[in-house]
């Protein structure tokens, strides 16, 4: 988990967008109640102020218009407004806003008894009152949000360090090795509680559990490389011993070409379980190799299963295929492909190409049907009748090692014409 995208900066950025959406509603609050303080409650003042004179006038004609610190104001006739100043002129009865290169000021002008009274609100005690009941409350409502919005998120950081520490730990971990020491509870923070304790103790269960497991397989692995292949390395040499004893009866002759296969068979299973059963790590080093020289090897390793058969098997190199990768993981592939058309295959050819990007084995056998063909790759299932030699794991194994590899196979098949089978290399083209 990145620093761009962790939990911390998600709270971050959160507390920004809401500190900034307070800031706007603030803003827009202000402006709505400088506008009640400039249409409202100034134009209430400039009415009250205006019934007040024309009640002072009503018991002294002698009145004066008022003239404060707040407003100013003209008397003139109704039809006499020339003593007034010019931006007043042309106002008609009401209330009015003066631009601010007249003054700004707001006016109302109202009618009685012949006479017009203009009254004018300065524009400077317009700013001033708009300033003390607008901008001054609002910079202290913005400080308290963000001092508040900085508490919380200071304290929302606390709350879940926890959780951002268990993180860094887990990410750090080796998949093959994970060390699971810093969850034990005596190492755990102080601030490890809850339920991030409860998820540290799962962590840590669960990766000595995993542990178990990766030293069970590794251990599994070795012993089984060692103890399945000790016993067929003896069944193999007794078999070509006895094979080379002309007194053997043809029957005994046949029984033990059956040993001889079932042998080659397991070791080959053998092989490719002792591959499977790794997580990501064969066991094999990478090495260069020529795909035709590996094509050769396993296919001289069938012509055994062809004894008796009028098939003949053939070698064609079309490219000097080259890769870097574990040799005995393409042999096991090809020698299941192999096995398989040797098996499904009485009489014609079995022909393992090597092309530029790609390796086939095709043979003239029974063939398979499209329904066959689409459940060919399930593990113990055996296409025709069923009665071939074989226990049915061969492509199913090929497919395995084929997405572990990124090699991917593809077959095609047409009953009585045969089948072909392709492994393709994509980091070769």
């Amino acid at each position: 988990m990145s620093e761009r995208s962790g939990l911390r900066r998600k709270i971050w950025v959160a507390f920004i967008l809401q500190a900034a959406a307070i800031s706007f509603a603030a803003v827009l609050g202000v402006y709505g109640a400088s506008a009640v303080l400039k249409h409202v409650l100034i134009q209430r003042a400039l009415q009250e102020e205006a019934a007040h004179f024309w009640g002072r006038r009503e018991d002294d004609p002698a009145a004066t218009v008022p003239d404060t610190y707040n407003m100013n104001g003209y008397l003139v006739r109704a039809g006499d407004i020339s003593a007034v100043p010019e931006p007043l002129q042309p106002l008609p009865v009401g209330f009015h806003s003066l631009p601010r290169a007249q003054g700004g000021s707001l006016v109302m002008v109202e009618d009685r008894g012949g006479m017009r009274l203009y009254l004018l609100f300065k524009q400077e005690q317009v700013d001033s009152l708009a300033f003390w009941f607008g901008m001054a409350p609002l910079a202290l409502v913005l400080a308290v949000v963000y001092i508040i919005a900085w508490s919380t998120y200071r304290t929302s950081k606390r709350v879940v360090s926890p959780v951002i520490w268990l993180a860094n730990q887990v990410r750090h971990w080796d998949p093959k090795h994970p060390d699971a020491t810093a969850l034990k509870p005596e190492n755990l923070p102080v601030d490890v509680e809850g339920e991030t304790l409860t998820l540290a103790s799962s962590l840590h269960d669960f990766a000595s559990r995993i542990g178990s497991f990766v030293e069970r397989e590794h251990n599994f692995t070795r012993d089984a490389s060692h103890e399945l292949r000790t016993p067929l390395t003896v069944i193999r040499v007794a078999g070509d011993m006895m094979e080379g004893d002309d007194s053997l009866s043809p029957m005994a002759r046949r029984s033990l070409k059956r040993i001889q296969g079932a042998g080659r068979d397991m070791e080959a299973l053998i092989e490719a379980f002792l591959i499977l059963a790794r997580e990501g790590d064969t066991g094999l080093p990478d090495e260069d190799f020529s795909v035709g020289s590996v094509a050769c090897e396993e296919l001289e390793k069938s012509r055994p299963l062809l004894a008796g058969k009028s098939v003949q098997l053939e070698l064609r190199r079309e490219a000097d295929l080259q890769l870097h990768a574990p040799a005995r993981v393409l042999s096991v592939m090809l020698g299941n492909l192999l096995r398989n058309a040797c098996h499904y295959t009485e009489q014609g050819t079995v022909v393992v190409t090597v092309r530029r990007d790609s390796v086939q084995v095709s043979d003239s056998g029974v063939g398979m049907s499209p329904d066959e063909l689409a459940r060919v790759f399930e593990p113990f299932y055996r296409a025709g009748d069923g009665r071939k030699d074989g226990q049915g794991i061969g492509l199913s194994i090929v497919r395995r090692l084929s997405e572990r590899y990124g090699w991917p196979v593809r077959l095609e098949s047409e009953p009585g014409k045969g089948t072909t089978a392709t492994i393709s290399f994509p980091s070769a083209t």
